[in-house]
């Protein structure tokens, strides 16, 4: 397992979610460094797609300009159909983590392809169920991922845009903590 330092907030709206990446962005903090996974769980009543023109992926549905615009933002993009959660949409680097879980096998014990990717990112089990839960009852996920000092600055921000639930995860202040 990978030992990386990250900040995971879920949200309960799409909406919450993309003011705190604005906040995030205004602050400063690099683009490149957060992913943010959701589903657009009321497909039923509008068209759901999704293509690949170039390097950039479109999508359209019910949050289709949501989406479009951190694939536009965010390096990497992916949709994913999850046994047990659904139609998932993921944005930013945490993409080639699933990936990488998918392509080696690397699934662990009752954890979905999203949950072996923060697994594998160094986030502990017991986190990864809960994040998991959220993405099934429709909340959204954004992470910051980096050094401590990036995501120490991007959890103070986060905690000022209202998330439901908001965790800081590194190996580094553990280690700190433990001396």
């Amino acid at each position: 397992m990978s030992q990386l330092n990250a900040v995971v907030a879920v949200y309960a709206t799409h909406v919450e979610a993309e003011e705190a990446v604005k906040e995030l962005q205004r602050a400063g903090i690099d683009m490149g460094t957060l992913s943010i996974v959701g589903k657009d769980s009321h497909t039923d009543e509008h068209v759901v797609g999704y293509y690949n023109t170039g390097d950039r992926m479109k999508y359209w549905g019910k949050t289709g300009a949501f989406w479009g615009g951190f694939w536009g933002l965010l390096f990497g993009s992916a949709f994913f159909a999850i046994p047990g959660i659904g139609p998932v949409l993921v944005a930013g680097p945490l993409v080639a983590w699933i990936v990488g879980a998918l392509e080696g096998a690397v699934l662990f014990g009752g954890l979905s392809a999203i949950g072996a990717g923060l697994y594998g990112m160094g986030i502990p089990k017991d986190s990864v169920v809960q994040y998991e839960t959220a993405l099934r009852t429709d909340k959204f996920l954004l992470m910051v991922h980096g050094a401590v000092p990036q995501v120490e600055k991007a959890k103070s921000i986060i905690e000022n845009t209202r998330p439901v639930h908001v965790s800081l995860h590194s190996p580094e202040l553990v280690a700190v903590s433990a001396r």
